[in-house]
């Protein structure tokens, strides 16, 4: 049994309190309640990497021989980080069952378990906490992704903050989704020799799954907010 664990359930504990109690607060209006995981999701979702974004940030920074090596050396609390995110992933996993569509939410689904299951193996084996908060820097572009999603609800398509956050959006797209999925892909293949097969089968089939999705994405939104 892994103490971390108990800070993966108290993530979840604590986000699904947050959702619930935000709900009974500021309740969606008409306009949005079809769309209630994206509401509250896209809110909280936006404070969360926002905050999760600072703290990687500072990571990295104070401590930089954790770029070096990313299988056993990490700071204090970069592994309470990363079971803080799997609670957060399975939470919004667990909302996205019960107020969304299957058609509507299946690839995100897919996203979440790929998400889970890597950075589940880095909780329990207390390794790969460096790799997996290289992984996160991936979230820095979901702030604007989800303020993309916020503003497109408020009908604010036709404004000059939704074209400024789509720049800003595709931007930090390609250098903290793509660019970022590129080096860890990179990464994986030099250190095949140092990771041990189950994990090198994990990692490599969650890389196969997120690079092409977010190719994917990338060209969705291109063609959305630039191409029509």
């Amino acid at each position: 049994f892994s103490p971390g664990l108990l800070v993966v359930a108290g993530s979840f504990a604590a986000f699904r309190l947050l959702n619930r109690g935000l709900e009974r607060l500021v309740p969606p209006p008409p306009s949005a309640r079809r769309n209630r995981w994206k509401t509250l999701g896209g809110s909280w979702g936006a404070r969360g990497t926002a905050h999760h974004s600072q703290l990687l940030l500072r990571r990295f920074y104070l401590h930089p021989e954790m770029s070096k090596d990313l299988v056993g050396t990490h700071p204090p609390g970069a592994h309470s980080l990363v079971a803080v995110s799997v609670g957060y992933f399975l939470e919004d996993f667990v909302d996205m069952l019960c107020n969304q569509k299957l058609h509507q939410s299946w690839e995100l689904l897919f996203h979440h378990s790929v998400v889970i299951v890597c950075f589940g193996i880095a909780v329990l084996l207390h390794q790969y906490v460096g790799f997996a908060l290289v992984a996160l820097l991936v979230e820095i572009n979901s702030i604007f992704l989800h303020l993309r999603q916020i503003l497109l609800m408020a009908n604010l398509v036709h404004t000059t903050c939704y074209r400024l956050n789509s720049i800003v959006n595709l931007g930090t797209y390609v250098v903290f989704r793509i660019a970022t999925l590129a080096w860890m892909t990179r990464w994986l293949f030099l250190n095949r020799q140092n990771v041990p097969p189950a994990t090198y089968a994990v990692g490599t089939v969650g890389m196969a799954v997120m690079t092409p999705m977010n190719i994917i994405l990338f060209y969705r939104l291109l063609r959305s907010d630039f191409l029509k």
